[in-house]
């Protein structure tokens, strides 16, 4: 495990980089989400410590298991460290899901105050069993409740709109999928690169939401559905860097993702993709965040929940990495363009229904439909 050590006063001074052995408690089985960090069962296991200055005092400890990607850290963690330079932050980089095993796993001694980017599902499975915090922070009433935990044990940081990605470069606009329904178009067959569904708190979500369109009490139908939709499909990739390679080099034009990484990968990293927002709406899911229950380190982790959340640093995130915020309080002077004007149209779901069912669906279609379309 790496560590990178920035010390800050009210600056930042440098960079260091050092070996450290981090003993966690590891998960039996493989999980996430869908960033690049996402790599392994275990998680990627890159930790970045803020480092304070021996003149704040005896520095606080906070552990975060994360599943956001580094450029949102490069712009959080300093700004925090400037504000809280006492405070000495780890973070874990794995999966939605992982996390939600590895937290599990250590429900006996958590290992982790913070949980930084869970899916809705994922964190409203953890609420239940009982693994988070409920702590109810300032921006309460500001983030509408379908996006936050009636017992405030998680709250949503931002939405994330499920779409079709596609190649710019090997289709037009007009010529890639327009709707769900057009995915299973035969026209598209070996045309779709699926991220590997099972790791992935965005694939989950997309594939358990194709399950519940069709209808949640038989799920055979949705089943029947994603079985052509694996017709289609040419490859599951191993992880979004394998995915996005793929699409680069045409050996598939179509996938599903997240918007806010189609704009990064676009806008930011020069891919040639672009996306169309589904005719009859999108899954929006919720990346939240939550107390870790039984954290060790917890009035750092409240510092840290209501710093993450607030209105400038909601603003900056949305600017800078195309963040569609919860809060419904920031100024539409105080966010991008493209988000001023995009509608943001759900798909009509019950999510308490997907965060029961989702576990069940999976496995049936890891087991009964993953690879088996084409026979």
């Amino acid at each position: 495990m790496k560590k990178v050590n920035h010390k800050l006063k009210t600056w930042l001074k440098g960079v260091f980089v050092s070996s450290l052995a981090l003993t966690v408690a590891a998960c039996s089985g493989g999980g996430q989400e869908a960033k690049p960090a996402d790599n392994s069962a275990g998680g990627q296991t890159d930790t970045q410590t803020i480092a304070t200055s021996a003149a704040s005092g005896e520095p606080q400890k906070l552990v975060i298991y994360t599943a956001r990607d580094k450029n949102i850290f490069e712009i959080v963690l300093p700004k925090f460290a400037e504000k809280y330079p006492n405070i000495e932050v780890e973070t874990l980089e794995m999966g939605a899901q992982q996390i939600l095993e590895r937290v599990r796993a250590e429900k006996a001694n958590p290992q982790a105050d913070f949980w930084w980017g869970g899916t809705q599902s994922a964190l409203s499975t953890a609420a239940d069993e009982g693994l988070l915090e409920p702590y109810k922070p300032t921006f309460a009433d500001k983030i509408p409740d379908l996006y936050k935990d009636s017992q405030d044990r998680w709250y949503g940081e931002m939405l994330l709109p499920e779409v079709i990605m596609y190649n710019s470069q090997a289709l037009k606009p007009e010529e890639a999928p327009q709707d769900w329904d057009d995915l299973i178009d035969p026209k598209y067959k070996d045309k779709i690169v699926i991220r590997n569904v099972l790791p992935s708190g965005t694939m989950r979500t997309i594939y358990s939401a194709m399950i519940y369109r069709q209808g949640a009490d038989t799920p055979q139908a949705g089943y029947d559905w994603l079985l052509k939709l694996d017709a289609n499909t040419k490859e599951y990739t191993q992880d979004p860097t394998n995915l996005y390679l793929k699409l680069d080099r045409q050996e598939g034009v179509i996938s599903l993702w997240n918007l806010q990484d189609v704009l990064i990968q676009s806008k930011q990293n020069n891919h040639p993709y672009d996306f169309i927002y589904p005719k009859s709406g999108a899954p929006i899911l919720v990346d939240g965040v939550a107390l870790m229950k039984g954290a060790k380190n917890l009035d750092a982790a409240k510092k840290f929940m209501e710093f993450l959340m607030s209105p400038e640093m909601a603003s900056q995130l949305a600017k800078e990495r195309f963040q569609f915020p919860s809060r419904t309080d920031i100024s539409k002077d105080d966010l991008p363009d493209f988000m001023k004007n995009l509608e943001l149209k759900p798909l009509e779901l019950d999510w308490a229904v997907m965060a029961a069912k989702e576990k069940e669906w999976m496995q049936h279609w890891d087991e009964n439909i993953k690879g088996k379309g084409k026979k």
